[in-house]
């Protein structure tokens, strides 16, 4: 059953603890200034650090069709997340972004853990949060996550009936990918090595010893490796360790025993059970991740839709103009015709 308006005010004044404020979000030129307020919700113990972004002419009397925005893996609220969120809230959604458990502004222990599971009850509890908010309309509230942030918004979404369209951009399956490694080139005796390897390192944090960080882009130029990925890799490079993407919060490590973790995570196990709702995947041309999104689309049932955009790779759909506009202007038809 749908809230009153006066249980949805009453919500809002005890859990509000809202800091308003009117910024440019980046001297990035894909930013444009936007007025957004800055929110908090928990998960569990943890409270979980976000921004929402309201429509030009918001009426805080009416109710509007909203979307929770989830970061790539690594990322925070302020990068790609955020461009896309501003974009979409000049189209009259009312957008939510957060950073993570145990990342960015957002609270946790032990900090800069990678953990799907946390990952996907941030993505319900940003639902909550939207529920509590009396100018959103609990029946249209929809999701869209980007590289990482994609396969945790499907997979939350295969049980959280609640998110009513469901799009990625980028989309990747974080447990896949370690797992095989991009485009799948890890080997049995690899795999079986490293998780030996997590194994052994858990056994030394547990007796007090140094906590291991692992990098989740290159960190520098040198740091790219050769083989086929070597561009991909270098774009990853471009975006967060430049001035082109970085943020002080996004500092491109966690922990290398989150690894056990996004082993024994897969994004698109049940991807079919999102069905009847619709799922839009949107993937760039020459995204050395296309074949994530290809492969979740084959999984999924109706209505389904894979999108590409000719030209692009995974990186460009973060931040570049041309690019991004297109993904936005699929996504604006997508949730005005489902939510």
């Amino acid at each position: 059953m749908k809230q009153s308006k006066f249980s949805k005010f009453a919500a809002l004044l005890l859990l509000s603890a809202i800091t308003v404020s009117t910024a440019v979000m980046n001297s990035h030129p894909a930013f444009a200034a936007a007025t957004k307020e800055k929110v908090s919700f928990p998960n569990k113990n943890i409270q979980l650090a976000g921004e929402i972004y309201l429509p030009d002419k918001f009426d805080s009397s009416k109710e509007y069709p909203a979307i929770v925005v989830v970061h790539p893996g690594g990322g925070v609220k302020e990068q790609t997340a955020g461009i896309y969120a501003q974009k979409l809230a000049d189209k009259g959604f009312v957008t939510l972004t957060f950073d993570s458990s145990y990342q960015g502004e957002s609270g946790g222990e032990p900090r800069l853990l990678e953990d799907p599971e946390a990952r996907v009850e941030d993505i319900r509890c940003a639902v909550d949060f939207l529920t509590t908010r009396p100018f959103v309309n609990n029946d249209a509230i929809g999701g869209l996550g980007i590289c990482a942030g994609g396969g945790y918004t499907v997979h939350a979404a295969e049980t959280e009936a609640r998110l009513k369209a469901i799009a990625t951009v980028s989309a990747v399956d974080s447990g896949r990918t370690r797992r095989e490694g991009l485009g799948g080139k890890m080997t049995d005796e690899g795999r079986n090595k490293l998780l030996a390897e997590i194994g052994r390192q858990r056994t030394i944090e547990a007796n007090g010893g140094e906590v291991r960080y692992i990098h989740y882009v290159p960190n520098s130029l040198e740091e790219v490796p050769d083989g086929p990925n070597r561009a991909a890799f270098k774009e990853y490079y471009d975006y967060y360790r430049t001035p082109r993407g970085m943020h002080p919060n996004s500092p491109n490590l966690y922990r290398f025993t989150s690894l056990d973790k996004m082993f024994a995570y897969t994004a698109f196990d049940h991807v079919d059970w999102i069905s009847p709702r619709p799922l839009l995947l949107i993937a760039g041309s020459k995204a050395a991740s296309r074949y994530l999104s290809e492969d979740a689309y084959k999984m999924a049932k109706n209505p389904r839709e894979l999108y590409i955009i000719p030209n692009a790779t995974h990186i460009d759909l973060y931040d570049v103009p041309q690019y991004v506009d297109k993904a936005v202007t699929k996504l604006n038809s997508f949730y005005k015709k489902y939510l």
